[in-house]
């Protein structure tokens, strides 16, 4: 195919032989470049240039080597490297494909840049200036890692030369492939010219923008705006809609290549395309939808393309899964394969000429070695072929395929046989087990269900809530967890397990999640059923802790039997104690209940976990240890005209989906409650109640009242709980909650201050005493009731707010305490900014805004007409008369009679000793003066003012 692309290049290239009178020879290229060993770093080095075999031949023909220039992207110093051509093949009679190739061993990591200049770019290229004699230069960046193994820039299969023709939208994709798996992406940059055999280059020669350089009215394809010039970030597709100016142009675009959201390198591409005349229209490909597939599936892609000319046409494809090098040869030595075996087809054979419409066939076997996170990009083209007379002309079109690894399968779980309670898990052994690849095993509490496929949804497991708790090698089968050591829970919790394969960069990626595998562990030890506040005190409180019996038959595990309870300060306290230990033989009457005295319930929520022993060979011997289970803690607090509730407590059952009492203590008969409400709890943000005062729980009373701000109200609540697991029968569990009381607060707001503000009296400033800070001082007053004749709330205290401008954000700058309704607002550089001020009530509510008031600097720059610097200690210097407080930045220029300027000045007090600016005395006389003075004012940008006067010198 390429060859017969070209051919249309080498027509237009005899269209424009004017161009290529003095020309020489290179036209397009690339640096690319690869690890070779992981013993050190050392890189093979690979120029590809595009040579005009035209009118540069001879300078062909001289080009048998080049010298790369390889220096460190910030600082330090390059080096030049000598490398050899290694082929020279033509691929149209105009047209050659040169490789240049060396080895280079860098001394440490870093980030490198590796260029290359050469002599000459061809002649004739419409968008530089004289290109002839501007040196070709592309460029390559690599950051030099080992940690990135034997990495490998990407490659462009598609060679950089195409033609175009005049009005029509034109696209280019250098067909980028990056045998790593590293992701890449796509940006315009500007060609540059090199000084070969340095490291020097810059923009070259007059470049212009090919969209509008040549023609600033040039339009799109569609006539309904201008042209552009625009390459796509993600597919790399290159586009020009529309060329207005036949002729040669170069162009050049960056290929970036990323790793785990860093990048690691980027390949310039510097370009030629060289647009025509012509009736003749492109062909046209239909759209082609990107794919996934399941590795061990087989792609397969219908191409279809038309011309609305009718002409004959020629399908090809550009990847690197058809393991064809940049020179369109397969490659068959297997270490340099793009991509492991089975390599994609696409048939028919691309010069076979394709009646309209043309159809070809897009085939790819997939498999496991295929499998990466990063897609395969493919382009397909159609090149219409319309006579050796006429310009040639071509489409494209960019097809990505996702190739996935399947799920793991056969996920189960057993209680594991070791002494800590846990699971071992076990699967079917995965069938892409890549170099790197691990399985990762997620757990979590609770079953969900739900399966998930590699394309449409692999599943999140944080987002679904689970924790990963291990990883092993791919080619492993099965895993304990045992949670590291410390067992899991017995008991009422079900577990559920997922496993998905992740593998190793560059290639990424993981699999989707397995199905679910749920269970839960056999119970051996008792439950934790009650942790109930019974008396709330801040040394005499009392809890009382409540338990079942082993779920055993007596038989079953040998005895006797002790239960040690433990406590800790705290809903989450880990610092446990043992407070008691019970012996006992599992009869009828064993003591599963303990109450526990002399704890500081009012301050503290307190929690408690159970141990029990059985006899083993004549020793006691741990089973295992509950759950935990706190207190209920509640906190009261004020809110508008009531109180707000707020309880918890961390407990092994579930509390949610209950409905919680609440109750209020009867005022008329101290120690007694009643219930007030019952409360709807679903989730963690709903163990709360607002009380207003309503008893909404009527069987026993109503006790409906009107809660006061000056009175306290106390309050304990019932949670209501049960175990999700059938094989725990305990039924409800009910657990009170200390006693805890507040005051409600009031959110009525006070009505808004009337603020007044002492204004500046500029009769009164003189430059005399100026000061380096001035204060402005503000009354107000506060209305007793507000505009409809209710009273306002009372205040308690009040806030000054300020602005420098009256259009800025005003901030707060001082408070008062009632009943100081003054406030000085010190420390200022002038007196210009405004104010508001706003009362405060004691339940912390604020009132609206206060009238803004604002004061400003006075206008004024005054000087006298008489000084005599002669050194006796007065009148020495010449200084304004106004304060020079209130100037913002002024210009004070002195003149001598013959209007010649002696002494210049941006000094606010002036300080004029009456000496010229570089310091000589001036001579008795009259000077005349011009000030041009910026005033501070509530305007952020004033208007200067220009005053004009004599001086009297006298000495």
């Amino acid at each position: 195919m390429r060859h017969l692309t070209l051919r249309s290049l080498f027509f237009l290239l005899c269209v424009f032989s004017t161009y290529y009178s003095y020309a020489t020879h290179v036209r397009a290229g690339e640096i690319t470049a690869k690890r070779l060993t992981d013993k050190d770093l050392t890189y093979e080095i690979l120029l590809t240039t595009y040579h005009d075999e035209i009118g540069g031949r001879m300078a062909s023909d001289g080009q048998n080597d080049v010298t790369f220039c390889i220096r460190p992207f910030v600082g330090g110093v390059g080096s030049t490297l000598l490398a050899m051509r290694t082929s020279r093949q033509a691929i149209t009679n105009s047209t050659s494909a040169n490789t240049f190739k060396a080895t280079f061993t860098f001394s440490s990591p870093g980030v490198y840049v590796i260029s290359v200049g050469i002599e000459n770019r061809n002649d004739g290229v419409v968008n530089l200036t004289n290109s002839v004699n501007v040196p070709f230069y592309v460029e390559t960046i690599l950051v030099i890692n080992a940690s990135l193994g034997l990495n490998k820039t990407p490659v462009m299969l598609n060679p950089p030369l195409d033609s175009a023709r005049i009005g029509q939208k034109f696209c280019h994709n250098p067909a980028a492939f990056d045998a790593d798996g590293d992701s890449l992406a796509y940006r315009l940059s500007t060609p540059k010219r090199g000084e070969p055999g340095t490291c020097i280059n810059r923009v070259a020669d007059g470049y212009r923008d090919p969209a509008l350089g040549l023609n600033p009215d040039a339009q799109n394809e569609l006539k309904n705006g201008p042209a552009t010039f625009t390459i796509n970030p993600i597919t790399g597709d290159l586009c020009w809609d529309a060329p207005a100016v036949a002729g040669i142009y170069n162009v050049a675009f960056i290929i970036e290549e990323w790793r785990d959201g860093v990048k690691i390198g980027e390949v310039v591409r510097d370009m030629q395309i060289v647009v025509g005349d012509s009736p003749n229209r492109r062909p046209l490909l239909d759209p082609i939808a990107n794919t996934c597939v399941e590795a061990g599936q087989t792609v397969t892609q219908t191409v279809r393309a038309t011309d609305p000319d009718n002409n004959r046409m020629l399908l090809s494809a550009y990847g690197g899964v058809f393991n064809v090098g940049p020179d369109g040869k397969p490659i068959t030595d297997a270490s340099q394969f793009l991509v492991a075996p089975a390599f994609a087809t696409f048939t028919p054979s691309p010069t076979t000429p394709l009646s309209s419409p043309a159809v070809g066939t897009f085939r790819w076997l997939t498999n496991c070695s295929h499998v990466r996170e990063a897609p395969y990009d493919v382009v397909f083209k159609v090149e219409d072929l319309p006579g050796r007379m006429s310009l040639q002309l071509a489409s494209l079109e960019s097809f990505s395929i996702r190739v996935v690894a399947p799920k793991p399968t056969g996920l189960t779980a057993r209680v594991s046989t070791g002494a800590v309670p846990g699971f071992t898990l076990t699967w079917t052994s995965y069938l892409c087990q890549l170099p790197g690849a691990q399985i990762a095993i997620y757990r979590k509490e609770g079953c969900t269900g739900g399966t998930f496929s590699a394309c449409t949804n692999p599943g999140d497991p944080l987002a679904l809530g689970y924790t990963e708790i291990g990883r092993v090698p791919a080619a492993t089968t099965t895993f304990t967890d045992d949670n590291n050591g410390m067992g899991l829970r017995r008991g009422g919790v079900q577990y559920s397990y997922r496993i998905r394969v992740v593998y190793a960069l560059p290639q990424g990626g993981n699999s989707p999640l397995s199905d679910e595998t749920c269970l839960d562990l056999p119970a051996q030890i008792p439950v934790l059923t009650n942790v109930t506040v019974d008396t709330t005190s801040d040394t005499r409180g009392v809890i009382t802790v409540k338990w079942t019996r082993p779920p055993f038959a007596l038989g079953d595990v040998p005895g006797p039997y002790q239960y040690r309870l433990s406590r800790a300060t705290g809903l989450n306290g880990t610092n446990y104690t043992v407070i008691a230990t019970i012996n006992t033989t599992l009869q009828p009457n064993a003591d599963t209940i303990y109450v526990d005295r002399g704890l500081n319930t009012s301050l503290n929520g307190y929690r408690y976990r159970l141990e029990f022993f059985h006899t083993l060979n004549g020793t006691l011997t741990s089973l295992g240890t509950t759950e935990p289970a706190s207190s209920v803690r509640l906190d009261v607090s004020p809110a508008s005209q009531g109180m707000r509730l707020n309880w918890q407590a961390i407990v092994p059952w579930r509390n949610e989906n209950q409905r919680h009492r609440v109750y209020r203590e009867n005022r008329g008969r101290p120690g007694t409650f009643n219930l007030i409400a019952e409360v709807s709890v679903q989730g963690p943000n709903t163990f709360t109640y607002i009380d207003d005062g309503t008893d909404r729980f009527l069987a026993d009373g109503d006790v409906s009242k009107k809660l006061s701000t000056d009175s306290t109200y106390c309050y304990r609540v019932e949670t209501v709980g049960t175990y999700d697991s059938p094989r725990i029968r305990v039924g409800q569990l009910f657990n009170f909650s200390q006693i805890a009381c507040g005051v409600p607060s009031d959110s009525t707001k006070p009505c808004p201050p009337e603020l007044k503000l002492d204004v500046l009296d500029c009769a009164t400033v003189s430059g005399g005493a100026c000061p380096e800070t001035v204060s402005n001082t503000l009354n107000w007053t506060s209305p007793a009731t507000n505009s409809a004749n209710q009273p306002c709330a009372a205040v308690a205290s009040y806030n000054v707010y300020f602005a420098r401008y009256p259009e800025d954000d005003f901030k707060r700058v001082g408070q008062t305490t009632v009943p100081v309704t003054t406030f000085k607002h010190n420390g200022l550089d002038s007196y210009a900014g405004c104010y508001y001020v706003t009362a405060i009530s004691r339940f912390g509510s604020e009132s609206t805004r206060s009238n803004v008031v604002c004061n400003n600097n006075c206008e004024d720059f005054r000087v006298p007409n008489v000084f005599t610097p002669n050194g006796d200690g007065k009148n020495d210097l010449f200084i304004p008369l106004t304060c020079s407080i209130f100037v913002e930045s002024i210009t004070f220029v002195v003149y001598n009679r013959w209007g010649v300027k002696v002494f210049e000045t941006n000094t606010p007090a002036l300080n004029w000793d009456g000496k010229t600016t570089d310091g000589q005395e001036l001579p008795t006389g009259t000077y005349f003066y011009q000030a041009k003075v910026s005033f501070k004012t509530l305007a952020r940008e004033s208007e200067p003012v220009t005053t004009k006067g004599w001086i009297q010198l006298i000495r």
